[in-house]
Order: structure tokens, then C-alpha cells, then sequence
């Protein structure tokens, strides 16, 4: 073997380890605890969302408190940012909200 088809040897024996050891961390498709781990429970999506939006909201008005007592450290602008980024998530929470119902009506009128 010249010293090119030594290396490319070499490179195959490290990738042929590397294998054996990532599927030796691989679980057993018996083990596997959900179907598609990708796939979330809607709930807890929309859950975090909430949880989101009310998070900027708070941010939002703690800003604008600090603003209002005369924090140097807080410029206008950035509380007014984070006012529109608050009725922006909100007004979008307001609109996935208003689509939930609307499906949700339109499957309950469906015939069975």
C-alpha cells in the first residue's frame, strides 16, 4: 500500500470507531419512550407560549415602571420597544386563540 491508501485506510478505521461507539449510545428501539420525538403535546406548546407572552408582558411593564420613576439606567426607547413587543405577542396569542376556536367549532358541527 502506497502512503495515500494508508491514510485513507487509517481515516476508515477511525470512522468505522467512531461508528461502533455512537451506536453503542443509540437506545434500542424497544426503549424508545415516544413514537416522534419531535412531536409535542400541543397543550405544552401552547402552554409555553403563555408562559412567554406573559413573560414579555412583565418585562414590558417592569420598564415602564422604571422609566416612569426616572431610572437613568432605562432609556424611553427601550421601554417602548418592549411595550410593542408585548402588544405584538399578545395580539398574536389573541389570533391563535381566535383560530383554536374557530376549528374547534367547525369539528363540532361536523357530522358523526
Amino acid at each position: 500500500m502506497n502512503i495515500k491508501g494508508q491514510a485513507i485506510y487509517a481515516q476508515m478505521q477511525t470512522m468505522a470507531t467512531q461508528a461502533r461507539s455512537m451506536s453503542a449510545e443509540l437506545k434500542p428501539v424497544n426503549q424508545l419512550t415516544e413514537v416522534n420525538p419531535s412531536q409535542s403535546d400541543f397543550s405544552t406548546l401552547f402552554k409555553n407560549a403563555i408562559n412567554t407572552v406573559s413573560a414579555v408582558q412583565a418585562e414590558a411593564g417592569q420598564l415602564r415602571n422604571r422609566v416612569e420613576m426616572g431610572d437613568p439606567n432605562v432609556s424611553l426607547v427601550e421601554a417602548m420597544i418592549a411595550a410593542q413587543k408585548s402588544s405584538l405577542a399578545f395580539e398574536a396569542t389573541v389570533q391563535v386563540r381566535n383560530k383554536i376556536v374557530e376549528a374547534y367549532k367547525e369539528i363540532m358541527s361536523m357530522p358523526v
